[in-house]
């Protein structure tokens, strides 16, 4: 077994929370997180910081440019170094089967005959030392014939137009117009022409949204540890066990009960954990030298290694009556989803069914499309699709607004869905859709004060102006901007797609103690569902002490850690887990005690009426006695109701569980003579159903806020338009928030449940992603006057140096 820091793993262990004989840490109270301290003070074991004693370290040769055919690959010098143990190519996989992907399989595990983009794997070496790997990867020759690239839809589509995939046969190919589209999904209902007629203002745009990075903190890493019965056993960070399981297996030519996987620390993921990174290269290594192989990337490697969100262009249109009621919209987004496919169409689906925004909108046309380019591959991120089209239409809404001669908020007000609007899907709103209440409540917010750099006297605080601690300014062009943005994003999975979470609860005396354990797979990647587990257990038991089994693949799958699920699903899980438990021990109770056993008796009573969190003492002395002979154990599966795929011609039908809403105020200064942003402030205001753990929600409300800020004002990977390289694959390029960029985020969370969900939550995490940086771009124009219609915001735009 690989070890790791022993102070390093919250999960596995007993949580015990009590208040006198009152159980606490239940639904709706904030609870600590089990692995927050750790974290903090850098105690925590990440997946990189796995060790076994006689491990090999892997290492992965990319190619260096974006778009060629191999002519050949020469291994001899690499293989002969002292310390190399393996050097392997496409050639020297074990089985046919040599490609993989999430939706598409068209992903090969080493590039064959050609590379697609620039830094695909192409070789792979296990060494007795990571430097040593890494020397002997840079001796392998790869002699390339390089090809004319893809970076657009010009490119994509021209009809000499190179092919990025010859022989498609994917699902998707069917109903595409051409080859290099992955996806293509229009949405149509009403009659736009008929409605823009009646319009009496009409606005268009024109928008660019550009390539961002998860960024997350915790680079790509995992050991794959071979076993005595030929199988694997992997550590590896990731967001979804079982789908790396379904892809890695048939490549390995294994049973997938021969590959073994463990959930080890996860350092962050925001979807770019959902596709394969290292996982493959770790076991194939592994298998081939008999000995444990470890690979961790460097922040270099990392941003080859896995996929980022989808650069965008969105062309849309708008009409309103005098009266300024919506009255059409048309809109065609078309998104770069790089050289594979990963979540591509998925996110077509997002982008086209959320086109419209929260918005009563009867007359729509809406076309949105992925490519197959050149360009570094695009799949999951925060929000995926819903991101990118609510950048445009927030644009669209305020420039509505002043055409009309509306307050910009009033304008959203006034045509705001709500609960029973029918969306442009076809769909109706079942549930809780406050988007005039939640923009009434982001305006009326206090306002923060004015000139805030001149609040510690006469001296400028130069942390609050724009630049910062560069001291660039000291407040002489500086001006303050207020924008507004709202957002609709889906949760959970759509389409059609079975999705369903699987957890196993289990009840035993341990220590003259009842103690609940609950397993599942669920990838905790720092969203804080280890804690939410735990609070449902004892809600639904009455339990104080509740054990975190490590997530593994010995437990039915739990789905992706992704799309704002895992509360909604894998916390039904384990509540519908708990709620058969809880039928099991009253059984036993009433079996062999009836109603005579004192204790016994009010532990029923509290069980049966559901209550069990109003007298934590009675409730567990009466289990005590119940099972300290035997235990009960519960694996369950849950699904939230189905939905179904998106008609291809139309886009009509049910193809989403649930919405979920948030809106945001930003307050900027902009210094108009050199360029620099400050943002000061990003209130927001969210609906979430139910807050179980309110402290969390407002941490994952903050995060994505923040991550919405990154994308209007810094963070943007740069892609050379004729070689199709990257040009910043660094931090020191790639510019992220710092807690100095970050402003002040007060959140007010509304709670109206949806009587479709556990508890009548709502999914939080993606939604404030969406409208945070829309609110940062309309608050910019406000100070400025300038018209900004692509994202991120860099000096030279507000300077006119572009």
């Amino acid at each position: 077994m690989p070890t790791m820091p022993t102070n390093g793993a919250p999960l596995g262990t007993p949580t015990d929370v009590t208040q006198g004989s009152r159980t606490k840490g239940v639904i709706g109270e904030s609870t600590l997180r089990p692995d927050g301290t750790l974290k903090v003070t850098g105690e925590f074991a990440y997946s990189s910081d796995m060790w076994h004693e006689d491990m090999l370290w892997g290492h992965i040769l990319r190619s260096t440019v974006a778009h060629a055919e191999i002519l050949s690959i020469d291994t001899g010098e690499a293989l002969a170094t002292p310390g190399v143990y393996a050097v392997m190519t496409y050639d020297d996989l074990p089985t046919d089967v040599r490609n993989y992907g999430l939706e598409v399989q068209d992903t090969p595990v080493l590039a064959h005959r050609r590379v697609r983009h620039h830094g695909e794997p192409v070789a792979i070496v296990a060494a007795d030392h990571p430097e040593t790997a890494r020397r002997a990867a840079a001796k392998i020759k790869v002699e390339y014939e390089e090809l004319p690239v893809i970076t657009d839809e010009a490119s994509a589509t021209a009809p000499d137009a190179i092919l990025v995939h010859e022989n498609r046969e994917d699902r998707h190919f069917a109903h595409v117009p051409h080859p290099n589209i992955v996806h293509r999904q229009p949405i149509v209902r009403g009659d736009v022409a008929a409605a823009r007629r009646r319009a009496d203002f009409v606005v268009e745009g024109e928008y660019t949204f550009g390539m961002q990075d998860q960024a997350f903190l915790g680079p790509e890493s995992g050991l794959a540890v071979p076993a005595e019965d030929g199988g694997v056993d992997l550590y590896i960070a990731t967001q979804w066990l079982h789908s790396d399981l379904r892809q890695i297996a048939p490549v390995l030519g294994l049973p997938e009960d021969k590959v073994r996987m463990t959930l080890s620390g996860v350092g962050g993921a925001f979807g770019g954990r959902e596709d394969l990174s290292m996982q493959i290269h770790a076991c194939l290594l592994a298998l081939r030298t008999g000995k444990p192989v470890k690979i961790v990337y460097n922040r270099f490697e990392s941003f080859f290694g896995h996929v980022h969100r989808h650069p965008a262009k969105l062309h849309y249109e708008h009409g309103a009556t005098k009266d300024g009621k919506l009255t059409h919209m048309k809109c065609r987004i078309v998104l770069d989803g790089g050289a594979y496919a990963s979540t591509s169409p998925a996110v077509v689906g997002n982008a086209a069914s959320l086109a419209a925004g929260p918005y009563v909108l009867d007359d729509v046309d809406i076309e949105a499309i992925a490519l197959y380019s050149n360009n570094p591959p695009c799949g999951a991120m925060r929000g995926f699709g819903a991101v990118q089209a609510c950048f445009a239409y927030e644009a669209q809404m305020d420039k509505l607004a002043d055409k009309v001669g509306l307050d910009r908020v009033e304008f959203r007000q006034l045509n705001a869905m709500s609960q029973g609007t029918v969306m442009p899907t076809g769909q109706p709103v079942d549930s809780p859709a406050p988007v005039a209440e939640l923009l009434r409540r982001v305006k009326a917010m206090p306002m923060p004060p004015e000139q805030q750099w001149l609040a510690a006297g006469v001296e400028a605080d130069v942390r609050q102006l724009p630049g910062g601690l560069s001291n660039t300014t000291h407040g002489e062009s500086v001006v303050r901007g207020v924008g507004y943005a709202v957002g609709i994003k889906n949760v959970g999975f759509s389409e059609g797609f079975d999705d369903y979470s699987t957890a196993k609860v289990r009840m035993e005396v341990v220590g003259g103690e009842p103690v609940a354990t609950v397993h599942t797979a669920m990838a905790e990647v720092g969203q804080g569902g280890v804690t939410v587990h735990a609070q449902i257990a004892r809600t639904e038991l009455g339990v104080a002490q509740v054990t975190i089994q490590p997530a593994d693949t010995q437990v039915g799958s739990a789905g992706s850690t992704s799309a704002s699920r895992q509360t909604y699903v894998t916390g039904g899980a384990v509540k519908n887990a708990c709620e058969l438990v809880r039928e099991k021990v009253l059984a036993i109770g009433r079996r062999k005690f009836g109603t005579y056993h004192p204790a016994w008796a009010t532990a029923e009573l509290l069980l049966e009426g559901g209550k069990v969190v109003t007298d934590g003492g009675e409730v567990l002395a009466g289990l005590v006695d119940v099972l300290e002979a035997e235990a009960v154990e519960v694996e369950e599966e849950w699904r939230h109701r189905p939905t179904e795929p998106f008609d291809l011609r139309t886009g009509q039908g049910f193809g989403h569980v649930q919405y979920s809403f948030a809106a945001h105020r930003a307050v900027v200064e902009v210094d108009t003579e050199l360029g620099l942003v400050k943002v000061i402030e990003l209130a927001c205001a969210q609906d979430v159903g139910k807050a179980l753990n309110p402290l969390s929600v407002i941490g994952q409300i903050q995060g994505g806020t923040t991550q919405g800020l990154g994308m209007a004002v810094m963070e943007e990977i740069i892609v050379d338009p004729v070689t199709a390289k990257v040009r910043n694959p660094s931090f020191t390029d790639y510019l992220i928030p710092t807690i100095l960029d970050t402003p002040t985020i007060p959140v007010d969370v509304l709670e109206l449940a949806d009587d479709h969900a556990p508890y009548g939550l709502r999914g939080v995490g993606e939604a404030p992603t969406l409208s945070s940086t829309p609110a940062v771009l309309a608050a910019i124009r406000d100070a400025t006057g300038l018209e900004f219609n692509r994202t991120p915001v860099r000096p030279e735009h507000l300077t006119g140096t572009a």
